[in-house]
């Protein structure tokens, strides 16, 4: 039998979800977008868990979607129940305080997650970065949104359009970042500042969330991922995208010199 792709432990009223794919770097794949959405689902329905926190298993937080699944949907060899909308949904929806602790690497939905929490703890071993130019595609989770309302206009441009690495101490210069952390004292850290929240009553807890984020912020989210899908519609499967993603596979540079308009 196979290892469970989400872990969850609790630590008194605080729930830890993990990403247990360290194999694969944490990628996200369907199962894996099925887990998360389930796991959030269910801590926001007990009452006994005010808080949860979301980190990786190794040294990877998540290195974005699983590119392997994606070839497997161009060439027509995957399913076509994708489980990235639902999780994303109860992601933007989600009513409880939730801290992220990046315990490694992200990359594109293992950064654009990010924006969604509350609180983001980062080692200082970790990195970031979203490449969806390098991969011929446009941004996801509803980035072309939350990125700007959380780190401003200019910020969000330089990431989304760069595809390039970033530390923790530039997340936390940024505003995506809340505190950067040694790496051995990154979930300590978290689970404490976790704790501390979860000592409040959850209605309360429940409400201050629901008025910092207001009434439309959540709509507001999910209409950049509409609009993003569109994007991704137009670019997904196209020759620069099947070129990035085939090399990447392949373990190579990707040529775009043969491609029109590149």
């Amino acid at each position: 039998m196979s290892d469970p792709v989400i872990i969850t432990e609790d630590h008194g009223r605080v729930r830890v979800i993990t990403i247990n794919r360290p194999q694969a770097l944490n990628s996200m794949n369907n199962a894996v977008f099925a887990g998360i959405r389930d796991a959030l689902a269910a801590a926001e329905t007990d009452n006994e868990v005010a808080v949860a926190v979301i980190t990786g298993e190794g040294r990877a937080f998540s290195a974005g979607q699983d590119l392997q699944e994606m070839q497997d949907g161009l060439s027509g060899e995957g399913g076509g129940d994708h489980q990235f909308p639902a999780m994303l949904k109860q992601l933007t929806e989600f009513k409880k305080p939730l801290v992220a602790a990046v315990n490694g690497l992200g990359v594109g939905i293992g950064m654009t997650f990010l924006a969604h929490c509350d609180l983001v703890l980062m080692s200082t071993a970790a990195r970031l970065r979203t490449p969806f130019p390098q991969l011929g595609l446009a941004p996801e989770a509803g980035s072309s949104y939350t990125f700007a309302t959380r780190m401003g206009w200019q910020n969000a441009a330089y990431v989304l359009m760069s595809g390039r690495w970033f530390s923790a101490e530039e997340c936390l210069d940024m505003g995506l970042v809340w505190k950067v952390c040694d790496p051995e004292n990154l979930m300590p850290d978290a689970i404490s500042v976790a704790t501390e929240l979860a000592a409040n009553p959850i209605p309360s807890l429940v409400a201050t969330k629901e008025l910092l984020m207001g009434a439309g912020r959540p709509d507001e989210a999910w209409a950049a991922h509409k609009r993003e899908i569109s994007a991704y519609a137009t670019l997904l499967g196209a020759p620069a995208n099947t070129e990035a993603v085939a090399a990447f596979v392949e373990k190579r540079d990707p040529d775009f010199s043969s491609i029109p308009g590149i």
